[in-house]
């Protein structure tokens, strides 16, 4: 995983404080292999170190504060585009700030309940990982015309943060005479074939007026706390959702428009813990697997008799 930075990256790594002795279950992937997880069971602490690798030793790093998240996932295959967490434990790793060297930072997550265990099927996935607030990047354009690369420094922001990230031009064909970045909120009601979708743009920020031309950057610092926005809320009573997307827009000289959408996720900052159902859960590291309480028992008997 590499940090976003305009002259340093970083590669990170989680590491387990009992990886080496913490045992394993065989579970399968997405494309019907099987592989190696973490075993975890309900109640268990999961702890360990996050290690923040410099790239270029010399060159400091900065960023907008490191956190590492406990998150259990449901995903749905046929619809992609939506994700739903039933637990999500944040834990600050560092202020905002820079680094002048490489860093190591410890983690834990005390007694964390788990409601239920990973499964990969047909049509569904349900996983629990940790997860550190990582950059987005994105290639996008059309073939032969525009080829243009966007990065944005975190995929979650806190309601008063600044998103920091730049545009750089790749190939430039068209006439282009305006970009912007457009905040959208949707929010979404209903269930079945009853939902309907509401899109408010929230914001637009213009980043740039005038042509482009080949290997030009453009850099992109929005502040968030002068807009009217709530955190992100998903699948709330099973009625309804609120999510944000950045939107980059270009308009070429003949009022076409390009875009391209990204969602990302809003919390309120002092937000330690949040959940939409009623115990927390979440396994993590690379990769885990959970048990439920009668299997630890029957996985008990069994050691026992052997």
């Amino acid at each position: 995983m590499s940090f976003f930075s305009f002259g340093q990256s970083a590669q990170i790594d989680i590491v387990l404080n009992d990886a080496e002795t913490r045992k394993k279950a065989e579970h399968k992937t997405e494309d019907g292999k099987k592989d190696q997880y973490f075993l975890f069971y309900d109640g268990d602490t999961v702890s360990g170190k996050v290690n923040v690798t410099l790239k270029n030793p010399g060159k400091r790093l900065e960023h907008q504060g490191i956190k590492i998240e406990f998150i259990g996932k449901i995903e749905l295959y046929y619809d992609r585009g939506n994700n739903y967490e039933f637990v999500s434990l944040v834990k600050d790793l560092a202020q905002p700030g820079e680094l002048t060297q490489s860093r190591t930072f410890d983690f834990e997550f005390t007694n964390v309940e788990k409601p239920y265990e990973a499964y990969t099927g047909q049509n569904v996935k349900l996983r629990m990982f940790p997860e550190l607030n990582s950059s987005i990047k994105m290639e996008v354009g059309i073939e032969d015309c525009l080829h243009i690369e966007f990065e944005y420094n975190k995929s979650k922001y806190h309601l008063k943060d600044v998103i920091v990230g730049k545009i750089y031009f790749l190939l430039v064909r068209i006439k282009i005479r305006h970009m912007e970045i457009n905040i959208i909120k949707r929010e979404t009601t209903g269930t079945g074939t009853n939902v309907y979708h509401e899109n408010d743009t929230i914001a637009k920020y213009e980043i740039m007026d005038g042509a482009p031309v080949r290997g030009e950057s453009i850099p992109i610092r929005l502040f968030l706390a002068g807009y009217e926005i709530t955190p992100t809320m998903r699948d709330i009573n099973k009625k309804y959702s609120v999510r944000y997307y950045l939107n980059l827009v270009l308009i070429d000289e003949e009022e076409r428009r390009y875009f391209k959408q990204q969602e990302i996720t809003l919390w309120r900052r002092g937000d330690v813990v949040r959940k939409s159902m009623s115990r927390q859960a979440a396994i993590a590291s690379q990769r885990f697997e959970c048990s439920s309480s009668d299997e630890k028992a029957l996985a008990h008997a069994q050691d026992k008799e052997q």
